[in-house]
């Protein structure tokens, strides 16, 4: 599914305008969403899996990404609001049920709307993000090296200089250097995502994702304590990440009461788009009540 083929609409929530991919219909809505520097574009594989479970699927650019409003100033980035954009679109789609799922800082929001129980789910997914308890407890010595980047958009305008050089050409390597099958992001799905983060006031804002959580944002969730997640929870993890150890997935079933927890070897952290066979193949298993297969049984039913 190429961009020019996913349906968008227009959804007033939160006090912004969303631009939304939408697909399927009735009252079961799967809201799924995306991380940094992606966009709703990035769940292109899964959207017609999910339909075909009988979910309308909204898929939103997230606040200021895409085609989405993109308030000025760190304070509109910080978690809470982010938060509160998930429960208004839920509110807005008018949905009896919703399955959440989120990869990178979509599942950083959708891990944190989860635990604060702030709209009723009937599943949630998780993919390439650890429960932000145990980021703090895992994280070896290695974590800080993964993680530079982060120190790097706490800088005042610089790294938005350095992410437009050359049309944006850093945002493309995130996803070539990194991704375990390159080819799965040619040049036409590169340029959706260097056109998006080269509108004006989109890096700014994606970066100030970052820059708010760090200046507040995660000392606040902390305080608030991480009781356990009671929704039954997919977590999917491609253990080729070169950004978030595997180390942090460990004990996930300590905060979760009913976990399902699938590794995905050699893959990257662009799980959904690196490999969308296997991810839509546990998906499926997992939605439909099935015992989740491992990437390898998947393999083996593939090659006979």
């Amino acid at each position: 599914m190429s961009t020019d083929q996913l349906h968008y609409e227009r959804v007033e929530a939160n006090g912004l305008s969303f631009r939304v991919a939408t697909a399927g219909e009735g009252d079961r809505l799967a809201l799924l969403l995306h991380g940094f520097p992606e966009l709703a574009f990035s769940w292109r594989h899964q959207i017609s899996t999910l339909v075909a479970q009988g979910y309308r699927v909204w898929a939103p650019d997230l606040r200021g990404y895409g085609g989405t409003d993109k308030p000025k100033g760190v304070e509109r980035y910080a978690i809470e609001n982010l938060v509160a954009d998930v429960g208004g679109l839920i509110d807005a789609s008018g949905a009896r049920s919703t399955f959440l799922m989120g990869h990178d800082w979509g599942a950083i929001v959708a891990w944190i709307f989860a635990i604060r129980r702030t709209r009723e789910l009937d599943r949630l997914a998780i993919l390439n993000v650890p429960h932000p308890a145990l980021i703090r407890e895992n994280a070896t010595w290695r974590q800080p090296l993964r993680s530079w980047y982060i120190a790097f958009f706490q800088i005042p305008w610089l790294p938005e200089k350095v992410l437009a050089l050359r049309d944006a050409s850093s945002i493309a390597r995130v996803f070539t250097s990194s991704a375990t099958h390159p080819d799965r992001f040619p040049e036409p799905v590169l340029q959706v995502y260097r056109d998006a983060a080269l509108q004006p006031g989109a890096l700014t804002a994606m970066l100030n994702y970052y820059r708010a959580l760090v200046r507040g944002g995660q000392a606040r969730q902390a305080r608030l304590g991480f009781p356990v997640v009671d929704v039954p929870t997919l977590m999917l993890w491609g253990e080729n990440d070169v950004a978030l150890g595997i180390e942090l997935t460990h004990g996930t079933d300590r905060y979760v009461s009913d976990l399902t927890l699938r590794y995905l070897p050699g893959i990257s952290h662009w799980v959904q788009q690196d490999d969308p066979e296997t991810v839509n193949a546990m998906l499926e298993a997992w939605l439909q009540g099935r015992v989740v297969p491992e990437k390898t049984s998947l393999a083996s039913m593939s090659a006979e």
